[in-house]
This record gives structure tokens, C-alpha cells and sequence, in this order.
């Protein structure tokens, strides 16, 4: 449904990751080999894929400005990254940076240094979410002032303001 590029570095799986869901029509690619190939997961990870991939939604959702009711689904994905073995490592130009100890990392742990990543250079509130309930695709804002709402201008934004204009006619 997005009509723009992806998301920049590490957001791109996170990205990926939420868009593995089709809200409208139910499709789900972690339910595939190719969707679980994507993502270099195994068949049993696809339960632990898909609670982190909907509390991603729901704080994308809320960077969005959609915050659900209660801490539930945001405080879900703290409580997903909480224990995930990572360190900091430095190069030796004196760069640091946050790395999983475990090799190869799990979807959890390439998840928690995107968004630990993004959070440090000011780009994980652009993620967001679709605001129309029945498409939830994950966008990444590249609007100057961060407001935009929709993934897509000509297709769900269309259907809000024409859903609007209709209810201010009838």
C-alpha cells in the first residue's frame, strides 16, 4: 500500500516486519516460507515474530498520535525487548554502537538495535502506522513537519476525506 521508499536503515526490518500483515484482507506472510525466509526466521519463531511484529503496530500506531487505551500493547513490546542480550561495542575510530551477543541474532534482537538505532538518531517517531482501521500498513513519515496520517495519499487518505465530505453532505 505504500506509495514511498522504505524506511532508512534498521527501520527497514521493522518496517518489514509489521507489513508481514494484511489488515484488510488477513494475509499474513510469516504463515509462508518465503515470508519466514525474509526475515531469516525459523517455523517455531513464528509465534514470538508475530506478538513482537503487533506490539511494533501498536507503537507505531501511537506515533501516529492513536495511543490505545491502558499501557497494554505499548508497555508489550518493553516488555519483548527487556531481556534480549545486547552490548555496546566500539570500532576503532572510537564509534560505539549497540550489538546482540548472539550469533546468529534472532528477529528480537535485530528488532531492539533498529529501534535502539533509530531512537538515537531521531528516527524511530517517524514510523508509524496507517491511521484507516482497515489497512494498519507500517509507513515511515518523510513529511517536513512529521504529520502525515496515511500510508497512502491517493488511497486511504482518499477514502478518509471522502468518508468526511460525505458526512458533512448527508
Amino acid at each position: 500500500m505504500n506509495e514511498r521508499d522504505s524506511a532508512p536503515g534498521g527501520l527497514a526490518l521493522v518496517e518489514a516486519l509489521v507489513n508481514t500483515l494484511d489488515v484488510e484482507t488477513g494475509a499474513d506472510t510469516l504463515a509462508t516460507a518465503d515470508g519466514c525466509a525474509a526475515l531469516a526466521i525459523a517455523e517455531p519463531d513464528v509465534p514470538a515474530a508475530r506478538a513482537l511484529r503487533e506490539a511494533l503496530r501498536a507503537v507505531c500506531l501511537a506515533h501516529a498520535g492513536h495511543r490505545p487505551p491502558g499501557p497494554g500493547p505499548v508497555a508489550e513490546l518493553d516488555r519483548l525487548l527487556a531481556d534480549v542480550p545486547l552490548r555496546v561495542t566500539v570500532d576503532e575510530e572510537g564509534a560505539a554502537s549497540l550489538r546482540p551477543t548472539e550469533e546468529p541474532p534472532g528477529l528480537t534482537a535485530r528488532v531492539a538495535v533498529a529501534v535502539a538505532g533509530a531512537s538515537a538518531d531521531g528516527t524511530w517517531a517517524r514510523l508509524k502506522v496507517c491511521e484507516a482501521a482497515d489497512c494498519r500498513w507500517a509507513y515511515y513519515d518523510r513529511s517536513p513537519a512529521g504529520r502525515r496520517r496515511w500510508c497512502s495519499m491517493s488511497v486511504c487518505g482518499a477514502r478518509a476525506k471522502m468518508r468526511t465530505y460525505r458526512a458533512k453532505r448527508g
